[in-house]
C-alpha cells in the first residue's frame, strides 16, 4: 500500500490509533507510516545483527514471504538496547541483514525499544500488554484492527506452535471480514 493509500487510511479514520506512528526506513531513512499496514496482522521484533538470537532474522523472513500475500507483514525494529548487540549505523544493519539474511520485510531505523527515549509504538506496545522487551527479538504479534497485541519472548522461535497458530487464526480472522465486506 503506498503512502498516498495510507494517508488516505488515516484520513478516513482506518488506521488503529497503534500504528499511527512514523518511522525512517532503515534502507533510505525516508519517513514510513506504519498506517500503510492497516488491515494486516503485524509482527513487531526488535533486532539486534550480534546477539544469540539474530539467527531469528531467517526464519522471519522465511515467515513473510510466507504468509504476506495473505496479510503478513513483519516489521523489524533494530536496536542497540541489550548488551550493545547493534552497534551499526543503519546504512551498516541494512546491508547486514540484506547480505546475510536476504531480509525484505520492512525494516526501521535503529532506535531505543525501552527506557527513556524508546520509540512511540514501543510505549504503546507495553502499554497495551504490559511486557517489554527483556532482550533482542521479542516479539509482539498484533491483529488487523490493532485492538489484540500478544506479546512472545525472545527465546520463543518465529517458528514456535503457539505464535504460528496465532498468527494464521489472526490470517483466517482478516479473511472472514474481507470476505463480508
Amino acid at each position: 500500500m503506498g503512502a498516498l493509500l495510507a494517508a488516505q487510511h488515516a484520513r478516513a479514520g482506518d488506521c488503529p490509533q497503534l500504528l499511527s506512528h512514523t518511522f525512517g526506513s532503515l534502507q533510505t531513512g525516508q519517513p514510513q507510516d506504519l498506517c500503510a499496514y492497516a488491515g494486516k496482522v503485524v509482527l513487531v521484533v526488535n533486532t539486534a545483527s550480534y546477539c544469540g538470537y539474530t539467527d531469528q532474522y531467517a526464519p522471519l523472513e522465511s515467515l513473510y514471504r510466507q504468509y504476506k500475500d495473505q496479510g503478513l507483514v513483519v516489521l523489524g525494529f533494530p536496536s542497540n538496547d541489550f548488551g550493545g548487540q547493534e552497534p551499526g549505523s543503519n546504512k551498516q544493519i541494512a546491508k547486514f541483514c540484506r547480505l546475510t539474511y536476504g531480509v525484505e520485510f520492512p525494516m526501521f531505523e535503529k532506535s531505543r525499544v525501552v527506557g527513556e527515549g524508546r520509540n512511540a509504538l514501543f510505549t504503546a506496545l507495553h502499554h497495551l500488554t504490559g511486557q517489554q522487551p527483556r532482550w533482542n527479538f521479542h516479539k509482539y504479534l498484533i491483529d488487523p484492527d490493532g485492538k489484540q497485541v500478544l506479546s512472545f519472548e525472545s527465546a520463543i522461535p518465529p517458528s514456535d506452535p503457539k505464535l504460528m497458530q496465532e498468527i494464521r487464526r489472526m490470517l483466517d480472522a482478516r479473511k472472514v471480514v474481507r470476505r463480508t465486506t
